[in-house]
């Protein structure tokens, strides 16, 4: 493998910086001090310097105004997004951007890549399932009509974004039929295949329901109740959710790396500067200490990133499925930036609980992305299972 990146990879990156040079996590309250949402929107103004500069058009073909780069130039982009938390969902949109392109249909392609290229329309994942602890397609039945329509109903919690995107992309396990189970209720049966569903926010059938995150910005609760989409808006490939939640979790650990990295440098500027006894804090070796052991945090964080972007970009082989790198970057990316941001807020002291001082925000981020598609401990389960599947030597 090789971690050196393109011309292409660094150029969007760069873009990145100078985009978000000029945003600032501060001046935002602190989610325990409000009532809802820290906003009822995401970021529109960054949103349309990112169009103007052709970073959410990132991984889309030339064909659809796009420049054709793959995962490893996103997570370059959303690395560089979280430093300064950016509140906007370029992750779930590209994601979803380039699952369509991959997998649509041609309609679908031509009705949506253009548009979402250029900020137009805003596209999101229903990642989380029914309770956010089971897997997403299972909370989600979808059965094919003899005229080729696909009726969904099932209920998705926590989907980011979808009180203002335009479409939601719903995962659902096909349903064959219906039986009774043990207690006498109707239960779907399934053939265990999975589809994407494109769905409009705004569609017969259809309730969302406000959550409010860890971080404070609003999720929804999709309520489908035989909510009807034609088959032009169905996404029906073998491996497509696999791949697309494969990719927003290696996305979920760039963000975790940036919020790392910028919470790490608000520290090392504060502790260069914060005297005790006459000295700066951070020439106190216990400081040091903390510090440095962050710091190894990030670059065991940021390898396992490469790595698993790597995989999922070049779709190159190994003892293990891309899903076992995937795995071990997010056990890294959620382990790492817990501990990243818990030292930060113990070297700043009670200046780090201050809400007029953004350490708060990072914190409140850091937390959301931890168990944001599962803990830790879920992927390591989930690395296990492939470590017995897969047996190395």
């Amino acid at each position: 493998m090789d971690f050196t990146f393109t011309e292409e990879q660094q150029a969007a990156a760069e873009a990145a910086r100078a985009v978000f040079a000029g945003v600032a996590p501060d001046g935002v309250p602190s989610p325990s001090l409000v009532p809802g949402a820290v906003a009822d929107d995401f970021d529109r103004a960054l949103w349309a310097k990112l169009a103007d500069a052709d970073l959410l058009s990132l991984l889309l073909d030339p064909s659809y105004g796009g420049s054709g780069l793959d995962p490893i130039a996103l997570c370059l982009v959303l690395r560089e997004s979280a430093k300064v938390l950016a509140r906007v969902p370029l992750l779930e949109s590209s994601a979803a951007a380039v699952t369509v392109q991959a997998h649509g249909s041609e309609e679908l392609k031509a009705e949506l890549l253009t548009r979402v290229g250029r900020g137009e329309i805003v596209l999101t994942v229903a990642a989380h399932g029914r309770t956010g602890h089971d897997p997403a397609e299972l909370a989600v039945s979808a059965k094919q009509e003899d005229d080729g329509t696909w009726v969904l109903d099932g209920v998705q919690t926590a989907v980011p974004w979808a009180h203002n995107a335009d479409f939601v992309v719903v995962p659902g396990v096909v349903a064959s039929g219906v039986v009774a189970d043990g207690s006498g209720h109707a239960a779907a049966l399934t053939d265990g295949r999975v589809v994407l569903a494109v769905v409009p926010r705004v569609h017969d059938g259809l309730v969302l329901a406000e959550q409010i995150s860890t971080a404070g910005e609003r999720l929804a609760e999709l309520r489908m109740e035989s909510v009807r989409i034609a088959a032009r808006n169905v996404i029906d490939a073998e491996g497509a959710w696999e791949r697309l939640r494969e990719l927003l979790a290696t996305g979920t650990c760039a963000l975790a790396l940036g919020l790392g990295e910028g919470a790490l440098a608000m520290t090392s500027e504060y502790a260069g500067k914060r005297e005790q006894f006459g000295f700066p804090i951070a020439s106190f070796q216990a400081v040091a200490v903390q510090a440095a052991d962050r710091f190894i945090d990030l670059r065991a964080m940021e390898a396992t990133l490469w790595q698993a972007a790597w995989r999922i970009s070049s779709g190159a082989g190994g003892a293990l499925p891309a899903a076992g790198d995937v795995a071990v970057a997010k056990i890294w990316a959620s382990e790492g930036v817990r501990r990243v941001v818990q030292t930060a807020q113990h070297l700043h002291g009670g200046f780090g609980a201050d809400v007029d001082y953004p350490l708060h925000r990072y914190h409140a981020w850091a937390k959301h992305l931890e168990l944001s598609l599962g803990s830790a401990a879920a992927y390591e389960e989930a690395l296990g299972d492939l470590l017995a599947a897969h047996p190395l030597g």
